[in-house]
C-alpha cells in the first residue's frame, strides 16, 4: 500500500485501530523480531536408542537460557517463547522440533542486543546437548529463521496528527497520554509517514488470552467513536 500500487507515495497520514481504553494514543512503534528455531537430530527409539542426543533437550535448554537474558525496563524491552511443535511419537526421540520466539523493544538498539543474545543462546544450547549425550548417529543442529521483522520508530508529538488527537481528547474532557506498541502503525512510521494507533473500544483487557474482553457499554464507546472521527476529519482538513 505504501511502497507499491496505485496508492504508492500518496499516504500523508495513517490511523490504526487496536486495543481498548481511553487512556491515550500510541505514537511509538515498538520494533519486533520473530524467529522460528528448528532443532534437528538423528532421532531414534526412546528405549533402544537411549543416550543419543535429543533436539528436545537442546530446545528446552535454549528456552531456559533465553529467559535469563536481562533487559532494560526503559526503553521497554520484552521477549517470549510462544509456539512449540515437533516429534512423531511418545516412544521416539524426536528427529525435529521447533519453537517460535518473539522479541520487542521501543529501541532498535535494545532489540538488536536481545536478538544477538538470543541467537547465541540457540548455538550454546546445541553445543551443550552435543557434549552431554552421544552423537554417534549424528549431532544436533539448529536453524533459526526470521519470520517477522517490524521496525521501531516514533511519530513526533509535534506532528499535526498527534495534535489533533490531543485536541479531540480534551474536547471530550479526557486526559491524554502517549505510548508505544507494536501495531500496524510501525510500517508507515518507519517510512516517515505520520501515524498513530487509537483505541477501538472504551475498555478491554487480557489481550491475546482466552479470556480477552471488551466493553460494549454505549457511553464510553460513543466517546471512542467521536474521538476517532474528529481526528480523521481534522487530519483530512475537513
Amino acid at each position: 500500500m505504501f511502497t507499491k500500487g496505485k496508492y504508492k507515495g500518496k499516504a500523508k497520514a495513517f490511523f490504526s485501530l487496536d486495543g481498548g481504553g481511553l487512556e491515550g494514543v500510541t505514537v511509538g512503534g515498538a520494533g519486533s523480531k520473530r524467529y522460528r528455531a528448528t532443532f534437528r537430530g538423528p532421532g531414534g527409539h526412546s528405549y533402544g536408542a537411549f543416550g543419543l542426543v535429543n533436539p528436545m533437550a537442546a530446545m528446552s535448554q535454549a528456552v531456559v537460557d533465553f529467559y535469563k537474558i536481562p533487559v532494560p525496563a526503559e526503553p521497554k524491552t520484552t521477549y517470549s517463547a510462544s509456539v512449540v511443535s515437533g516429534g512423531t511419537s511418545v516412544n521416539a526421540i524426536p528427529r525435529e522440533v521447533w519453537m517460535e520466539f518473539d522479541m520487542r523493544s521501543e529501541s532498535a538498539e535494545a532489540l538488536a542486543s536481545v536478538e544477538k543474545k538470543f541467537l547465541a543462546t540457540l548455538q550454546q544450547a546445541v553445543a551443550t546437548e552435543n557434549e552431554a549425550r552421544s552423537t554417534k548417529e549424528g549431532a544436533i543442529t539448529v536453524e533459526p529463521k526470521l519470520i517477522g521483522d517490524r521496525p521501531a520508530g516514533q511519530t513526533p508529538l509535534t506532528a499535526d496528527i498527534v495534535q489533533y488527537a490531543t485536541a479531540a481528547y480534551r474536547a471530550e474532557g479526557l486526559p491524554i497520554s502517549y505510548g508505544a506498541g507494536s501495531t500496524d502503525s510501525n510500517i508507515p512510521i518507519s517510512l516517515g509517514i505520520p501515524a498513530i494507533t487509537i483505541s477501538r473500544v472504551s475498555e478491554g483487557g487480557r489481550g491475546h488470552s482466552l479470556d480477552e474482553w471488551i466493553s460494549v457499554e454505549k457511553p464510553g464507546n460513543l466517546k471512542v467513536k467521536r474521538i476517532g472521527l474528529t481526528m480523521i476529519l481534522a487530519t483530512a482538513g475537513m
